[in-house]
C-alpha cells in the first residue's frame, strides 16, 4: 500500500514510535529467542506461530507458547526464558531498522517524540542507547503491571499514584505517550509494524502509519496507511517538508 491518504495532507503534533520492528531490527531476535525457548523444554513451534506472536508482550507470548503446545503450567517459565535469550541477543546486535534514525531525526526538529512499547523498560533503553537514538525519545512508555487483565477491565487507580499501564493491544502506552507530550490522541502519529500495535493506537485514538512488510496477506489492520519502510523517499520527503530544519 503505497503512502496516501492522510500523510500529505496532515501535520502531526507529536510522533510516537513502537521499538521492535519498527525503530530496531529486533524481530528477529524475538523469533530466535522463542525458537531456543521452545527447544529449551524440548518443544516444536506450532505452524505459523512467529506471526501470531508478532507485537505480543513476552509473557503473553509465554502463555500463549504454553497452550499452543498443551503445556499450560510452562507458562512463567517459558516466558522467563524468552525474555533471557532476547536480552542477551539485543545486547550482542543493536540494529536500527532502515530509514529509522534519519525519520527519527527529521521528526525531532520540530515535534516531541515518545516511545510506546510492549517491551521492559530496560531493554528499550538499552537499545535505543546502543543505537544512538535514545536522546531524540522525551519519553519512553511501557506496560507497568502483567498481561491478563479481563477485557473490557479499566486502568486502575491508588490514591495518587498513576493509573497502571497496560500492554498493546490495550490503548494504554499510546495513550499515556501522547498525554506525556502534552498533544491529544487524535492529533498524534503512531508509526507501528504490527497489528497488536496498530490496534492499540487505533483504540488510543492516534492515527496510525503502518510500516514494513503487510501482515496476513495484505491486511493492513486499521493503520490509516502502510508503507514498505521508513527508508521510503515519499515518507522522508515528507517529514522534511514538514518538519524543516
Amino acid at each position: 500500500m503505497p503512502m496516501s491518504g492522510f500523510l500529505p495532507n496532515w501535520s502531526p503534533e507529536a510522533v510516537v514510535f513502537d521499538c521492535d520492528g519498527t525503530l530496531m531490527d529486533t524481530e528477529r531476535h524475538w523469533q530466535e529467542a522463542r525458537g531456543r525457548s521452545f527447544r529449551d523444554f524440548g518443544l516444536l513451534p506450532p505452524p505459523g506461530f512467529a506471526e501470531r506472536a508478532q507485537g505480543v508482550h513476552y509473557v503473553d507470548c509465554g502463555r500463549l507458547m504454553a497452550e499452543e503446545t498443551n503445556k499450560p503450567d510452562l507458562a512463567a517459565d517459558l516466558a522467563s526464558a524468552l525474555l533471557g535469550h532476547f536480552l542477551a541477543l539485543v545486547a550482542e546486535d543493536p540494529v536500527t531498522m532502515p530509514g529509522a534514525s534519519e525519520f527519527v531525526r527529521l521528526c525531532s526538529r520540530r515535534l516531541p517524540l515518545a516511545v510506546a512499547s510492549n517491551c521492559p523498560l530496560e531493554v528499550v533503553d538499552e537499545s535505543l542507547g546502543r543505537a544512538g537514538l535514545r536522546r531524540y525519545f522525551r519519553h519512553v512508555v511501557v506496560p507497568t503491571e502483567s498481561p491478563g487483565e479481563p477485557a473490557g477491565a479499566e486502568p486502575a487507580t491508588d490514591g495518587e499514584q498513576e493509573p497502571v499501564v497496560r500492554p498493546k493491544p490495550w490503548p494504554d502506552v499510546y495513550s499515556t505517550a501522547a498525554r506525556l507530550c502534552g498533544v491529544p490522541p487524535q492529533a498524534a502519529l503512531a508509526v507501528e509494524d504490527s497489528l497488536t500495535g496498530v490496534e492499540s493506537a487505533r483504540r488510543a485514538g492516534l492515527r496510525v502509519l503502518g510500516v514494513g512488510p503487510l501482515p496476513h496477506h495484505g491486511d493492513s489492520g486499521r493503520a490509516d496507511t502502510w508503507i514498505t519502510g521508513l527508508d521510503s523517499e515519499e515518507v522522508l520527503s515528507w517529514a522534511r517538508e514538514r518538519m524543516p530544519s
